[in-house]
């Protein structure tokens, strides 16, 4: 993920871009030490996440997040603040994370970790632009009338049985010929492993239910099938769930 770094205190960028550094998969593309400069090195990075100071001398954070939340597609904003009392501003902004500072690793992680999930604008882009992030829009099911496209942003679980794949959507059925392994590889970050045959849609997870005997089910919205949690993903799906 690409990342920018805005704040008016040259320490304070070096600081962040040190931590975010130690965080997986993460790139500090640039810094500025305005609002305005945010705006203009935004327009031509692109940047997937940007670290944000409220309280700046000139234009602000808050309301350069206004502008960038205009952008196509808008990138990711998480507020880095020593004052708490912007917080109902900040996520009226869009934000997607507020951290005080001084700020803590494991919550600049969890911050840029919730950033790295799909949020609705994105899964409209996914039914919408054909190999988005180099993933495909839709998924293809052959049947009696011929070729079926489902929207990957429509399905909520992949199930496998024997050499076949189920995708369960917001529609119906459709048994895809395609390995499980293959559309979790291909969609890592949208979909998570729950069972050795199955994957559930991350965006649309609404819970974790237990039942009598100590067996887990995940709930997911829009759909009436519970599927099970075998036990060596439980605990991996509960850290995903408190990072939701």
């Amino acid at each position: 993920m690409k990342v920018l770094i805005v704040d008016d205190e040259p320490l304070a960028r070096e600081r962040l871009a040190r931590m975010t550094g130690l965080v997986e998969n993460c790139e500090v593309v640039g810094q500025a030490g305005s609002g305005s400069d945010a705006i203009e090195l935004a327009r031509m990075l692109s940047p997937d996440v940007i670290l944000l100071d409220v309280r700046m001398p000139g234009m602000d954070g808050l309301a350069a997040a206004q502008h960038m939340a205009e952008f196509d597609p808008p990138p990711a904003v998480i507020f880095c603040t020593a004052y708490d009392d912007y917080a109902v501003q900040a996520f009226s902004s869009q934000a997607v994370g507020y951290l005080l500072k001084p700020v803590k690793q494991p919550d600049l992680e969890q911050a840029i970790s919730r950033a790295r999930r799909l949020n609705k604008a994105q899964l409209d882009e996914l039914e919408q632009v054909p190999g988005l992030s180099g993933r495909r829009a839709h998924v293809s099911s052959k049947n009696r009338r011929g070729v079926e496209l489902v929207p990957v942003s429509n399905i909520r679980l992949f199930q496998a049985d024997n050499k076949y794949v189920t995708a369960y959507h917001t529609e119906g059925e459709a048994l895809l010929d395609e390995t499980l392994k293959d559309l979790e590889a291909e969609f890592a970050g949208l979909f998570e492993r729950i069972h050795r045959n199955a994957l559930v849609s991350i965006p649309h997870i609404e819970g974790l239910e237990r039942n009598q005997d100590g067996q887990y089910f995940v709930r997911l919205a829009g759909l009436d099938i519970k599927p099970q949690v075998s036990r060596r993903h439980v605990s991996q799906l509960r850290k995903l769930l408190d990072k939701l």
